[in-house]
C-alpha cells in the first residue's frame, strides 16, 4: 500500500471511533467495538480511536464510517461528545453527508435522551444510520459486549464497502 495522507493508505478504509469513556463500563464497551472493528475476517480497514475532546474535523473528513460512543449523562449525551459535534457540525456538514454511522450509549437509568440527541445531530449532518443503536443500562454483560462487537464489525465492513 502507498501512504496518501496522515496515516491513511490507498485501498484502506478508515473507521473513526469517537468516544467519551469516563468509566470502566464505557471502557468495556469501547473495547468491544474496537475488537469487532478489528475482527481478523475484516480486511482493508484502519481503525482510528479518538477521545471526543481530541477528535477533529480532519479526523472526520478522513473517515469512511464513524462510531460514536457516549454515556447518558442526566438524560443527554456526554458534554464531550456534544463538543465534538459542535466542533465539526458546520465545518464538515456537507462534506460528510451520507457518511455511515452507528453509536452506543451506556446509562445507569435511561438512554432515551442521549439516543435522540445523537440521532438528531447526526441526521442534521446528513449521516446515514448503518446499524441500530446499541443501548446499555446498568453494568455491561456478555450480550452488551457482543452487541458492541457487532456494531464495530458492521461499521468497519460498511466503511470498507463504501471506500471500495
Amino acid at each position: 500500500m502507498l501512504p496518501v495522507a496522515a496515516g491513511s493508505m490507498i485501498g484502506v478504509a478508515r473507521l473513526l471511533i469517537v468516544h467519551h469513556t469516563p468509566s470502566p463500563a464505557t471502557a468495556d464497551l469501547l473495547d468491544a467495538v474496537v475488537r469487532g472493528a478489528g475482527d481478523p475476517a475484516i480486511e482493508g480497514v484502519e481503525v482510528v480511536r479518538r477521545a471526543a475532546l481530541a477528535a477533529t474535523a480532519s479526523d472526520l473528513l478522513e473517515a469512511d464510517a464513524v462510531v460514536i460512543g457516549t454515556p447518558a449523562n442526566i438524560g443527554y449525551m456526554a458534554g464531550a461528545v456534544k463538543h465534538f459535534f459542535d466542533t465539526v457540525f458546520y465545518v464538515c456538514g456537507d462534506d460528510t453527508s451520507g457518511l455511515p454511522y452507528g453509536f452506543y450509549v451506556h446509562g445507569n437509568l435511561d438512554t432515551a435522551g442521549a439516543v435522540k440527541a445523537v440521532e438528531t445531530i447526526a441526521g442534521g449532518m446528513g449521516w446515514r444510520l448503518a446499524a441500530a443503536p446499541v443501548t446499555i443500562i446498568g453494568a455491561p454483560d456478555a450480550a452488551a459486549r457482543e452487541a458492541c462487537y457487532e456494531l464495530g464489525a458492521t461499521l468497519a465492513v460498511t466503511g470498507a464497502e463504501g471506500a471500495a
